[in-house]
């Protein structure tokens, strides 16, 4: 049976189209639609229940040493009140999960990792760690909203006197709307935003004053639809589609999180080693969309597949990421099987989108 998270009866309230997801109830959209809704990010601001992701704390004396050995990047330098991306990997150097690093204090860390994956990677930590450590799974009492678009600032402002100015920095037990919270200037949409976590009892009345001090800004909620096309505007990987247990973070473009100077880690032969396929951005010329699992084609020769892919809102083009073999990144030009329809595309640089600062 799915969970639903602490917002759920106001999903109903806002017409919302309840979907089951990663184990949770909660809403793909609102009544307005996914175009209405990604428009409304890429514009004005949007709201977005994440409090399905999942929330670990590492601590301890060895506790910075455990990151080293599991996740790809290097957080030596990792600054109190700073946050790093990372990929949790196994020693072939395939992907447990993706995750946000959040250092606390001395010697403790947030871990803030996908919904679907909160089991799987607190099992993976827990058989991997070593020496003076503790770990804890704080997600089910730990509610998290995003607000996410062009006037989060002022709408977050009218809220809360201390925001992180930096991208990938947060405030810790800061007062917003005088709820006691953790805000990082974060998010998945490709847009400037925050993400506020808090206990959960308190999420509905969170929401409700972030609704009403965006109220003159046009705020509205938004679900997972427009997520989903956001990111994928913003080139963003998804657990599940461009990386996996399949896919290391190599093959997916994400070599800038891989740091191999490190004393120890558990994948360094592995992504020591050129990957065999990579991930690049396409943009179709012929009419159509392609979505996840598609083939993609040079002649009769298949040398990939669509990750993820969809019609882009803002750009009015549709596009697609995919996997192709290494040996064909030189090329340019392919043909993408739609159902038995081959439709012609091009590679593009990615991000597909990007905000003006």
């Amino acid at each position: 049976m799915e969970k639903k998270t602490p917002l759920y009866n106001k999903h109903l309230l806002y017409h919302g189209s309840m979907v089951p997801f990663a184990g949770y109830l909660m809403p793909v959209q609102y009544e307005n639609g996914i175009l209405h809704e990604h428009r409304l990010v890429r514009s004005k601001a949007g709201l977005f229940d994440v409090s399905h992701m999942g929330e670990l704390i590492l601590e301890g004396r060895d506790a910075l040493a455990n990151l080293q050995y599991l996740l790809t990047n290097d957080y030596r330098n990792l600054e109190i009140g700073k946050i790093r991306y990372g990929v949790l990997v196994k020693p072939n150097g395939t992907a447990v999960d993706d995750l946000l690093v959040y250092h606390l204090d001395e010697n403790k860390y947030l871990l803030v990792v996908n919904a679907s994956n909160t089991d799987k990677d607190e099992a993976w930590i827990r058989d991997h760690l070593e020496g003076s450590v503790t770990f804890s799974n704080f997600s089910d009492v730990i509610g998290q909203l995003a607000i996410q678009g062009p006037s989060s600032k002022a709408i977050m402002s009218k809220l809360c006197d201390t925001l992180p100015e930096e991208y990938y920095s947060f405030v810790n037990h800061v007062k917003v709307g005088g709820l006691d919270c953790l805000v990082s200037a974060t998010g998945y949409t490709g847009e400037a935003g925050y993400e506020i976590y808090l206990p959960a009892k308190h999420t509905v009345s969170l929401f409700e004053k972030i609704m009403e001090a965006g109220a003159d800004y046009g705020l509205e909620p938004c679900g997972l639809g427009a997520r989903d096309t956001l990111r994928l505007e913003a080139s963003m990987p998804l657990y599940g589609h461009e990386l996996s247990e399949d896919i290391t973070p190599l093959e997916a473009g994400l070599k800038m999180f891989v740091k191999l100077e490190k004393e120890r880690f558990i994948a360094y032969e592995a992504l020591a080693t050129a990957p065999k396929r990579r991930r690049i951005g396409l943009k179709l010329t012929d009419r159509g969309i392609a979505r996840e699992n598609t083939p993609v084609y040079i002649g009769d020769r298949r040398v990939g597949t669509v990750t993820s892919g969809t019609m882009s809102p803002t750009l009015n083009e549709a596009v697609a990421m995919a996997l192709i073999d290494a040996d064909y990144l030189t090329q340019t030009e392919f043909e993408l099987d739609v159902r038995g329809r081959k439709l012609h595309a091009v590679k593009v640089p990615m991000p597909f989108y990007k905000r003006k600062p």
